[in-house]
């Protein structure tokens, strides 16, 4: 009898020895939403709070194009990698201590290979630090409303505390898409160059085999099991799907399709899209390191976007010639929105080059940023302007890319009080007007005021 149950107490040990852990260590999760109006539809645990892996590499990413944006680092910094980063165990690059390469390659082992090193000298060359790029990650996390997510690492690796939802996940699979367009791309790639080699997409699969899906990311620890955030397009209509705690990859795949095809058949076939809003957090607490692009002139960088107050009077006294000018030709303006000459080609380049925070991203195939393939649309944001009929001009130019262009850089320049307006071009027999329209009086004066003191052109114009 005690033999019997010696054997039977060892082979219990033994088929949880064998079981695999993803099994026993991985609770399911998913989510399903309409990504046009972030509608649920469909969610199971979607609020338990699980080890997300590798799916935190998106929020690596984004804060890394939050960077890029606001002109702390750019695509061609070249990243020296620590003895840290080259220790993380895999997924990663193969990258060694003292190495150099460009954070473009970094980005792109990070999103299509799920890259740890790479994720790791990511934050390191941002931040100064991993943990102090952890804490922006948290900061943004909560920015978004992703509640009941906190971020260790910048790669996903499992750690105490380092836990999400898949809500959170789904929510910020949403954000990637909508507030990086130019650089969403690169989750879609199949293989891509690394600098040092060429890699495989994680996801290739699925970006394979389902019809419309262009994304996200994979994740797995045997914590975690296998994870994955998808987006695919059809018909017009985007779907986001979200699965936590997978079996395998072939079952994890598998039950993402199936999500997405819910998702498609849940979802109308005509609705309005309400893209989420932009989160905006402050600047680099503690001593952590901000780099640079070259070429940015020397100054404060611009105030994160808040309500409008107006200029103290040291500002207003030292632009109060520039508002003169710009107030004079206001007066002969004509009754359609009306351009002074732009200035000579060569102080207009200058002007821009030292008053945009990043420059517009590059239609090259080896560049991160997309390629648009289709013409540029002249209406760029749906109109809030509430009935405010102020427009801004701020130039005029040969070609209508030029005018879209320096109108998105524009608005990047002086985002606080453009950021809600109509981006419009106006083709007329001189060129192409770049106009910001639907403002009140007073933020149109007030951005113009802004610009002019970066040696931007621009003049207010008002109704009729």
């Amino acid at each position: 009898m005690t033999i019997s149950l010696v054997v039977l107490r060892a082979f219990s040990v033994l088929f949880f020895l064998i079981l695999p852990v993803a099994l026993v260590a991985a609770p399911y999760a998913a989510m399903v939403i309409d990504a046009r109006t972030g509608k649920v539809l469909h969610s199971r645990n979607a609020d338990t709070r699980l080890h997300p892996a590798s799916l935190t590499k998106m929020m690596t990413l984004y804060v890394a194009f939050d960077a890029i944006e606001k002109g702390e680092i750019s695509l061609d910094t070249t990243v020296t990698i620590s003895r840290k980063a080259a220790a993380e165990p895999p997924s990663k690059l193969g990258l060694k201590a003292g190495q150099k390469i460009k954070l473009r390659y970094l980005l792109r082992a990070a999103a299509v290979k799920s890259a740890n090193d790479a994720a790791t000298a990511i934050g390191e060359a941002i931040s100064g630090s991993e943990a102090a790029f952890a804490r922006r990650m948290n900061r943004m996390a909560q920015a978004m409303g992703m509640d009941r997510t906190t971020f260790k690492n910048a790669h996903g690796l499992t750690e105490t505390g380092h836990l999400s939802t898949a809500r959170d996940m789904t929510t910020l699979g949403r954000h990637v898409f909508y507030d990086f367009p130019d650089y969403y791309n690169l989750f879609s790639r199949k293989q891509t160059s690394a600098g040092t080699k060429m890699v495989a997409n994680t996801n290739r699969r699925l970006l394979g085999s389902y019809r419309g899906a262009d994304g996200i990311k994979t994740g797995y620890t045997r914590a975690a099991g296998y994870n994955l955030v998808a987006s695919a397009e059809r018909r017009g209509e985007r779907v986001i799907a979200t699965v936590f705690g997978g079996r395998s990859v072939s079952w994890r795949n598998a039950r993402v399709a199936e999500l997405l095809d819910m998702g498609f058949d849940r979802s109308p076939t005509r609705v309005a899209v309400v893209k989420p809003r932009r989160p905006v957090i402050g600047g680099e607490g503690g001593t952590g390191k901000v780099v640079r692009t070259t070429g940015l002139v020397n100054r404060s960088p611009r105030p994160m976007s808040r309500p409008v107050e107006a200029p103290d009077q040291g500002v207003l006294i030292a632009m109060s010639q520039g508002i003169s000018d710009a107030l004079a030709e206001v007066a002969v303006a004509e009754t359609t929105i009306a351009t002074p000459e732009p200035a000579p080609r060569a102080v207009q380049a200058a002007s821009l080059a030292g008053a945009f925070l990043r420059p517009a991203p590059r239609p090259r195939a080896e560049a991160v940023e997309i390629a648009r393939e289709e013409e540029p649309v002249v209406v760029t944001r749906l109109s809030t302007s509430g009935g405010q009929h102020w427009a801004i001009n701020v130039g005029r130019y040969t070609t209508r890319d030029e005018a879209e262009r320096v109108l998105l850089q524009t608005a990047l320049v002086e985002i606080s009080t453009l950021d809600d307006a109509l981006r419009k071009v106006v083709h007329s027999p001189k060129g192409w007007e770049a106009n910001f329209v639907g403002l009140s009086e007073e933020r149109a004066e007030l951005a113009c005021r802004r610009l002019h003191a970066q040696n931007v052109n621009c003049i207010p114009v008002g109704p009729g």
